[in-house]
């Protein structure tokens, strides 16, 4: 990654740790910019909102008549999804399938939410437990690999299960939490690449010891071209056309459901908790909570004083990271000694490996110049 001269954003807290960071001549990064210039004029959560929402709504239930489920909702057990299960069933009438994916990570916290908001709105759930041999064997390789996503098997599985299982079961519309109100500053986009499976494949193949069997699997062409166009799959984050906000969906969620809320954004999972509050941190000096907090920044949920005085804190408590790090370490089957001489190892990038980077750039670029993305892609 290229070196730079450390400049924090004058307007929300991105800074040079995202190394493709560029700013104007007021000091606002290009983060802000793209939201002020292309994601507010577009994003409407008032009256046009509404109205095209109940469009969006009425042409699921239509196609869903005569079927036990109109849709299909993955849910973590965070504020989003759990938000927008309860959206979905009680505002808006629908009939989803509940869908959770078990990568053998999850906190009690996160499994109780589910059970608490699948019980309380009486709706079906079908978890899927990934093959913890595979997984852990995938997400080994990846540590090993020096790459700075170590989330990606664990992410990747969870949205390639709920896709396949959405088509195995013949439900055209998958809901997800995903939103710009929480969500509207992308992480840089050096750090990810969800739908490489050529990435993954390569990086299991230099490190892993396990074939990947059962594995979920879905590339870029699989779904945004196979599962959408074939299928007939469609995405929709209902969440962008109403006004959301994250601590009054806590709050509601709290009391009708007795949810319990994490400490950070996608911290339901061990692994996650980890990879994001200490791994990330000490190995590559990025801290994903800028992004989490500029997006609340820019959407008024959050003061830039507010987030900064945040920052300074450690992501979480120093003595449950160390817990966290040794049971990371004891279940990928390492020392800990083993796992920090691997973590002390030389930085790598996705340009270290194989990758459909290019074909995944011109899928974004085209969804972007088509208008079905807004967030910032460089």
């Amino acid at each position: 990654m290229k070196k730079m001269e450390y400049q924090i954003c004058a307007n929300c807290v991105m800074d040079t740790s995202d190394s493709l960071i560029q700013f104007d001549e007021r000091g606002f990064c290009d983060h802000c910019n793209n939201y002020y210039n292309n994601i507010i004029p577009n994003w409407h959560t008032d009256e046009r909102g509404a109205q095209e929402l109940s469009g969006i709504v009425e042409k699921i239930k239509a196609d869903g008549n005569g079927e036990k489920y109109d849709c299909i909702i993955g849910i973590s057990g965070g504020v989003d999804s759990s938000y927008l299960l309860y959206y979905a069933k009680e505002k808006l009438g629908l009939r989803p399938l509940v869908f959770a994916v078990d990568t053998g990570w999850n906190l009690n916290v996160a499994v109780e939410n589910i059970e608490k908001m699948v019980k309380g709105l009486n709706v079906d759930l079908y978890t899927e437990i990934v093959d913890w041999n595979e997984m852990k064997d995938l997400q080994l390789a990846y540590f090993k690999s020096q790459v700075p996503y170590q989330d990606t098997p664990q992410d990747h599985a969870i949205f390639a299960a709920l896709y396949k299982n959405a088509v195995k079961n013949k439900i055209k519309y998958v809901l997800t939490g995903g939103n710009y109100s929480t969500e509207c500053v992308r992480e840089p986009i050096e750090w990810v690449y969800l739908n490489d499976v050529k990435q993954i494949k390569d990086i299991h193949k230099r490190f892993g010891a396990k074939p990947l069997k059962t594995f979920p699997l879905c590339g870029v062409f699989k779904y945004r071209v196979y599962y959408r166009y074939i299928k007939g799959m469609k995405i929709v984050k209902p969440l962008d056309f109403i006004p959301y906000k994250k601590e009054e969906a806590k709050a509601l969620l709290m009391a009708k459901f007795d949810w319990q809320p994490y400490t950070n954004k996608h911290f339901e999972s061990i692994f996650t908790r980890f990879y994001e509050g200490y791994w990330l941190v000490k190995k590559f000096g990025y801290d994903k909570r800028r992004a989490h907090f500029s997006s609340l920044i820019l959407t008024g949920q959050m003061t830039r004083e507010e987030a900064l005085k945040k920052l300074k804190e450690s992501p979480y408590d120093e003595q449950l990271a160390m817990q966290d790090l040794e049971y990371v370490s004891k279940k990928l089957g390492l020392t800990k000694k083993e796992f920090l001489d691997m973590m002390n190892g030389e930085n790598k990038t996705y340009r270290d490996y194989k990758s459909s980077a290019w074909l995944i750039k011109s899928a974004i670029r085209f969804a972007t110049m088509i208008g079905l993305e807004k967030r910032q892609f460089r």
